[in-house]
């Protein structure tokens, strides 16, 4: 009997002791931190050997296959004894795909992946196509493979994830767009990184697709010199293409193999350029799995968005409130200012990942009219736009800045919660950092 370890309890642990479980391992969870009690229950539950708060090495180096949770570092010291011993280590998404037979579409990209994976899984499901959405959002994909039966998967993937896999194929990849992020765990090297993402296409043949954005410099570039195997269908807002999607009069039109298809920008449910690509990426897998064109259409206007990301939460006295705590990045940050139209005053700060703010300079100058900083540390966020805004009040708590936000905005202003930053700071996570935004609006 094969011995399958797992380092990590959560999510993608849990669904991974599941499905190994059933495929005949020997298995045993280990996570240093502390198991949530579900986690537990679930494990207790279908008899499996598990430890928290430790890592017992006699119980993990004698593994035939280690799968480790994506926020792993590959260089703690377990990791590397056993790589040192020649254990294989995957990632979650490794493992499951080898017991499916669904077509896999795998989306990974600095930004826009969570709002394109749901998207696409909209279109697809609207389509009467039997979906499972997985990955870095919702279920784990390992305890999906194991509990369901499903023809086409939808994986959100991050680089982390992608590191973990050797074998891993998605019949259609999507890349959305690479911008610095998580830096700290590629040596802080933007190459590393680079290659990390593109990793999505490494196993695809010849009968594979990778969708990319056209417009994305880093993306042609790293394609010029580094040829994938897979057909390439690419996507832009800037110019016209023969092959993929772009914008014709305000249409987009999508062109496959097959044939062309068209449809109006007027009525998306997404605002802004950046889902305008999100959207284009998502029709695009539609269009290759056969999805007819009236669906796209009609799905592409119902979707009702993701939470924490652009998110419409009240208006009040005239003033709409906009969470976009998901933004946990420069990038992030520079789509959601992008996509005002109104005088904006701009809630940011948290734990700065190595920012650069010089990119949002002439957004700040033209939208911004106050800057509430919510962070324990917001010296950076003063020294860029100090001299740049008339107004910069500093907050340590969301019912602080919220308070300020209110007395401040006026009449056909927009309040925008967009940190640039992770939240570790103030909050568990985004989640949690967007909920309370929520909660203080509806308690003013």
């Amino acid at each position: 009997m094969k011995r399958l370890v797992i380092l990590g309890g959560g999510e993608s642990g849990v669904g991974t002791a599941i499905l190994g479980k059933k495929k005949g391992y020997e298995v045993f969870v280990s996570d240093k931190g502390k198991i949530k009690e579900k986690y537990r229950k679930v494990l207790e539950h279908i008899g499996i050997d598990w430890e928290d708060e430790k890592h017992t090495e006699s119980k993990i180096l004698n593994a035939d296959v280690v799968m480790k949770s994506p926020g792993i570092p590959d260089k703690v010291p377990l990791v590397l004894k056993l790589v040192a011993k020649g254990i294989t280590v995957i990632s979650e998404i490794e493992f499951a795909s080898k017991y499916t037979d669904a077509t896999i579409i795998g989306i990974t990209g600095s930004n826009g992946k969570t709002t394109t994976t749901m998207l696409t899984n909209h279109i697809l499901k609207e389509g009467g196509l039997n979906v499972g959405m997985a990955g870095n959002i919702g279920d784990s994909f390992a305890k999906m493979v194991a509990e369901k039966n499903i023809d086409f998967y939808v994986l959100e993937i991050s680089s982390f994830q992608l590191d973990g896999i050797d074998e891993f194929k998605p019949h259609i990849a999507i890349l959305t767009n690479i911008t610095p992020d998580h830096l700290d765990r590629y040596d802080y090297k933007f190459e590393n990184y680079v290659a990390s993402k593109f990793r999505v296409a490494m196993n695809q043949t010849e009968s594979d697709f990778l969708i990319y954005d056209a417009d994305d410099e880093v993306i042609v570039d790293w394609l010029k010199n580094h040829p994938v195997k897979s057909q390439l269908v690419p996507f832009s807002i800037e110019r016209q293409l023969d092959k993929g999607a772009c914008l014709k009069n305000k249409n987009i039109r999508i062109t496959t193999n097959t044939n062309t298809i068209e449809m109006t920008t007027d009525a998306l449910a997404l605002e802004g350029k950046h889902n305008l690509k999100n959207t284009m990426a998502a029709s695009t897998v539609a269009k290759l799995v056969g999805i007819r064109k009236e669906t796209i259409r009609q799905s592409i206007t119902n979707f009702q968005g993701v939470e924490h990301r652009l998110e419409k939460v009240l208006k009040i006295g005239h003033v709409q409130y906009i969470n976009d705590s998901k933004a946990t990045n420069v990038n992030a940050t520079y789509f959601a200012l992008d996509s005002m139209s109104a005088p904006t005053v701009w809630i940011v700060g948290g734990v700065d990942k190595g920012n650069d703010y010089k990119e949002l300079m002439p957004l700040v100058r033209e939208k911004v009219k106050a800057i509430i900083c919510l962070g324990l540390d917001n010296e950076k966020i003063k020294d860029a736009f100090g001299n740049v805004v008339d107004l910069m009040v500093e907050t340590f708590a969301m019912s602080e800045a919220i308070k300020v936000a209110y007395k401040i905005a006026e009449r056909g202003d927009t309040v925008l919660l967009s940190p640039a930053c992770a939240s570790f700071d103030l909050f568990e996570n985004y989640e949690d950092r967007g909920n309370q935004f929520k909660e203080e609006i509806k308690n003013l």
